[in-house]
């Protein structure tokens, strides 16, 4: 088969991410993979793994971008795919409107990925289109359903995302000369129990629940030291100043460490005692947190959405109800005493598992 995917840019992200693995294991199946976006950082990742790529301008959010459909009509006329697989919004509808007007007879069968809790409108309905639905946990079958109710229940497919066994395993340990730059760069960590919060520096990300955390651990008398993973967008300097304050106000700045963007953070998480999850709203499916226990590593989050759904089947432990501050505590309490580990992580939590599933739902629409 002959399946084309349409993104906006090929950058770092997890739908990219999703992406890119998604056509390697199509190749790999031996398939024919082409991936429309307007380029980036992962464009040469995905040839190298034997997609190709057709650079168009299909990212902008603005009407200009609508003048892409014919653009597009014609290269799928040409290009004659099997599927055409959409995965974001302004791609979607310029995809959509060029499908529409092809010929139902030849065109290609239509697939949408629902990544995420969109905003319901107009706008985001694009995503709920496919002539099957991907939604890559429960808890968005269940938002398409109770948001958009002319989609029917029997053409979506849960499709989980997946890790790859072979780089996420209870076994792995970061190489030495990676410890070694660990232990120069961050003596102070040495002996500590390390809390981990990977992700962006925004408000969604819980960092101050993270710091309330810190700061009643160590006023039970436990040595621990938390860590923060993640790139801080210009736009989000105030906020990260606000952090430090208020790491500071809480009397935890020297046990709280920003480790900025890390491009390592197999190996950091590797190197924490224990993971948590705090988004302040639910998340789509929780691609950290299932990393963290494929690693063999605890972790503690809000029992909802796909992290939930993730903590629910791997390590029930860590579950703790949005917004418990005394549930995170108890929570980490029992985990420093006890050392638990997550369950084994497998079907359908693996690469190998999402493509064959994803392709399962590309034959049932083959022509």
């Amino acid at each position: 088969m002959k399946i084309v995917q349409i993104l906006p840019e090929m950058n770092a992200g997890g739908v990219e991410l999703c992406t890119l693995e998604l056509a390697s294991l199509l190749v790999e199946m031996g398939h024919e993979s082409l991936v429309i976006s307007n380029g980036g950082r992962l464009v040469q990742a995905l040839k190298h793994a034997g997609s190709r790529h057709i650079l168009m301008p299909v990212h902008r959010k603005s009407p200009i971008s609508l003048g892409q459909v014919i653009p597009l009509r014609k290269r799928l006329i040409e290009e004659k795919p099997d599927i055409l697989h959409i995965h974001s919004r302004v791609p979607g509808w310029i995809a959509w409107l060029a499908w529409r007007s092809m010929n139902p007879t030849t065109r290609p069968a239509l697939v949408s990925t629902m990544h995420g809790f969109y905003s319901v409108n107009a706008y985001s309905a694009i995503m709920a289109k496919g002539e099957r639905v991907i939604a890559v946990s429960a808890s968005i079958r269940d938002h398409v359903l109770k948001c958009y109710p002319r989609v029917l229940a029997e053409t979506i497919r849960v499709v989980s995302h997946g890790i790859d066994p072979e780089a996420y395993r209870p076994d792995y340990h970061p190489p030495g000369d990676w410890l070694d730059r660990w232990s120069s760069d961050f003596p102070h960590l040495a002996g500590k129990f390390l809390l981990l919060l990977p992700g962006r520096i925004t408000r969604l990300k819980g960092h101050q629940d993270f710091f309330n955390l810190v700061s009643a651990l160590r006023k039970e008398g436990l040595d621990v030291h938390g860590l923060v993973a993640g790139d801080t967008h210009e736009s989000k300097r105030a906020y990260l100043d606000e952090l430090h304050a208020f790491a500071g106000n809480l009397g935890v700045a020297d046990d709280i460490t920003f480790l900025g963007h890390r491009s390592d953070i197999r190996d950091v998480m590797a190197a924490s005692d224990l993971v948590c999850s705090l988004s302040q709203q639910p998340e789509s499916f929780g691609r950290t947190a299932l990393e963290a226990m494929a690693l063999g590593k605890p972790v503690i989050g809000y029992d909802c959405g796909g992290v939930g759904e993730l903590l629910t089947r791997l390590f029930p432990l860590g579950r703790v109800p949005m917004g418990d501050a005394p549930g995170l505590v108890e929570a980490a309490t029992a985990i420093i005493a006890d050392r638990p580990k997550p369950s084994p992580v497998g079907p359908p939590y693996t690469l190998r598992s999402m493509g064959e599933a994803t392709f399962a739902v590309y034959r049932e629409l083959s022509r």
